[in-house]
């Protein structure tokens, strides 16, 4: 904290400065979505621990939540990544469903119960998975197709593909090794797949950070134009992004075999929307060039405590999508008022351009 005297003013006239760094940190702090999302997760839960007390509050509670989340903080990786570059990908419900398929029908055919076709399965998941993507962006970044029009195109067309390879009915030959992977194996009485999902999380949050394929990524959703300037291969970078949604489809796919020892090809119609809602309640702007990781585990964390809180009360289910969507439509708000202000705020010069502009006009003695 600093005291200076303006100038032309008393010395009795002095104004109190917060140092820039301190200020800068703070006012940073305050206008991270993410921080006050977090906040209304803590309300919810201390909304649903008062009503419920310790049947909210449980391990067993909390395991089912963590379980609930898994696939989607998987999926919550890749769609940050997507929306950071100001794109969509609403075809990851589906290629979720068509890697499932191809891993499924990879498993069935190798047979056996053991890893060795666990890991045929999995590695057609994610072959499988990067594919989709990978075209996805090509599309996105090479035809110049808008990125809704082509993944709501794949959301159509890799839903119908994994109907005709199954004939709508769900392949249950998973193998034992898979499914056991989630029954039996558990840290501190959650299962395994929550765990997965955490190193997933862990990864995804390293890469957009502290890597420069992050920063490329933030780039390019803040000016793709300017990104192009600099160097930056833009076109190549959307096909890698969205290869990586896709990927995380596959390993989510992996994850949901193991969770349900099926395939789910009617139970994936809304997770694309709750993913994306999650992505962009924990402060990932729809603007792009702003998210974060952290931001869409908190956001992941509102739609499964909600769930599981009304279930405990005794409140209708369907009341979840009413309070995630308000949620939602609040954070999308908040995200452009509080854009509009930066925009407000940047046109006005800082109290320290002033003083260092005056102090220029001011003849030297």
């Amino acid at each position: 904290m600093s005291v200076i005297t303006p100038p032309g003013q008393a010395p009795d006239q002095q104004v109190v400065i917060e140092p820039p760094a301190r200020q800068s940190y703070l006012r940073r702090a305050a206008n991270l979505q993410s921080v006050w999302i977090l906040g209304v997760l803590v309300v919810i839960i201390a909304a649903f621990s008062a009503a419920a007390g310790t049947k909210f509050l449980s391990t067993s509670n909390f395991s089912l939540i963590s379980q609930n989340i898994a696939v989607w903080a998987v999926l919550g990786v890749g769609m940050t990544f997507v929306i950071i570059t100001s794109g969509i990908d609403l075809s990851i419900g589906s290629v979720l469903v068509f890697s499932s398929v191809i891993a499924a029908k990879i498993m069935e055919s190798v047979g056996g119960d053991g890893w060795s076709t666990a890991a045929a399965g999995i590695g057609g998941a994610l072959v499988s998975g990067i594919a989709w993507g990978a075209l996805n962006g090509f599309l996105i970044a090479k035809a110049k197709i808008p990125p809704l029009i082509v993944t709501l195109g794949a959301l159509s067309v890799a839903l119908g593909l994994a109907q005709v390879l199954t004939g709508g009915i769900d392949i249950r030959s998973v193998p034992e090794s898979l499914t056991d992977f989630n029954t039996y194996i558990k840290i501190a009485g959650i299962p395994a797949l929550p765990f997965v999902a955490l190193i997933v999380l862990i990864i995804g949050g390293i890469v957009l950070h502290k890597t420069k394929f992050g920063r490329y990524t933030y780039a390019v959703g803040s000016n793709e134009l300017g990104a192009r300037r600099v160097g930056i291969n833009v076109d190549r970078h959307l096909i890698q992004v969205y290869a990586l949604s896709g990927a995380c489809a596959g390993l989510g796919a992996v994850l949901a075999l193991a969770q349900f020892g099926t395939t789910t090809i009617a139970g994936q119609s809304l997770t694309n929307l709750n993913v994306i809602a999650a992505v962009v309640i924990g402060g990932t702007s729809i603007f792009g060039g702003e998210g974060s990781i952290f931001g869409t585990v908190v956001g992941l964390f509102i739609p499964a405590v909600l769930q599981a809180g009304f279930v405990i009360v005794g409140v209708e289910a369907f009341w979840q999508g009413v309070a995630v969507g308000s949620v939602l439509v609040a954070a999308v708000y908040v995200d452009q008022s509080r854009r509009a202000a930066a925009l407000r705020g940047s046109s006005r010069p800082s109290l320290f351009a002033l003083l260092g502009a005056k102090k220029a006009k001011e003849p030297s003695r």
